[in-house]
């Protein structure tokens, strides 16, 4: 293993909890100067950036295991617990309660045997009264003047979906503290690039993060940095809908 790889694994498995390091020694060798030397190189980010999006692509991509291991490394390097819980909350609007709902429930564990005391502080900052309104304002700083109106813009018999939209999945969501909106529109783009098969709606949010700030090298360099956990087809679709979102 290079000596770089070496160096942050023990930083971030200080007790060498990583798994098959005993019964797959080469494979750990192989994955681990990939992704903790030659990508990190590669990808620059910090370290509280790449493994939120780490832990946001693991969710999008339903591998409980990984992100279980992942967790603790992602604590141990500044994420804050009411921003795991925050990715996770989020997640529900483009996953599904039933994919958020492990994925939440081993967070729990975890933060218990760390010793960090639930519920953690309320994030919350829209009313019901006001969510749609709330989260029609955010589309807006999202995607432009053009999402002016939408919570009441739907028709016909899916008309709701369009204020279940702005009020559920912006008002309840990204409205809520805890997370940055640069943070909050990277964790969507890492949710929809790791489940696949939601391009229309990547190529939407990867512009949706230039608009606030997250520009086309920051979302190759998220790419990048997840291309380990979620392997090359889905890194190279994302690729694709980056560059189609930046003409």
């Amino acid at each position: 293993m290079t000596k770089s790889a070496k160096e942050f694994l023990n930083k971030i498995f200080p007790d060498g909890e990583i798994c098959f390091a005993e019964t797959d020694p080469e494979f750990k060798e192989l994955f681990c100067d990939f992704a903790f030397d030659e990508v990190m190189q590669t990808a620059g980010l910090n370290d509280k950036t790449r493994f939120l999006a780490i832990l946001a692509a693991l969710t999008g991509s339903q591998t409980l295991d990984a992100y279980r291991e992942m967790l603790p490394a992602a604590l141990r390097l500044g994420v804050l617990p009411e921003q795991v819980k925050e990715m996770l909350y989020q997640a529900t609007a483009y996953l599904g309660y039933g994919k958020v709902f492990s994925f939440l429930k081993a967070t729990n564990e975890v933060l218990t045997a760390m010793g960090i005391c639930m519920p953690l502080a309320g994030k919350k900052t829209a009313e019901k009264q006001n969510r749609a309104k709330a989260g029609e304002q955010i589309q807006v700083e999202i995607f432009g003047e053009g999402m002016r109106g939408f919570s009441e813009s739907g028709k016909g018999e899916s008309g709701h979906i369009n204020l279940w939209l702005s009020a559920n999945c912006f008002g309840d969501y990204y409205t809520r503290a805890g997370l940055t909106i640069q943070e909050r529109e990277m964790i969507t783009f890492c949710f929809l690039m790791a489940q696949g098969g939601c391009e229309p709606q990547l190529i939407a949010h990867a512009k949706g993060n230039m608009n606030v700030g997250n520009d086309k090298h920051f979302l190759v360099c998220v790419v990048s940095q997840c291309l380990p956990y979620i392997g090359y087809p889905r890194s190279l679709n994302a690729l694709r809908c980056i560059d189609e979102a930046a003409k």
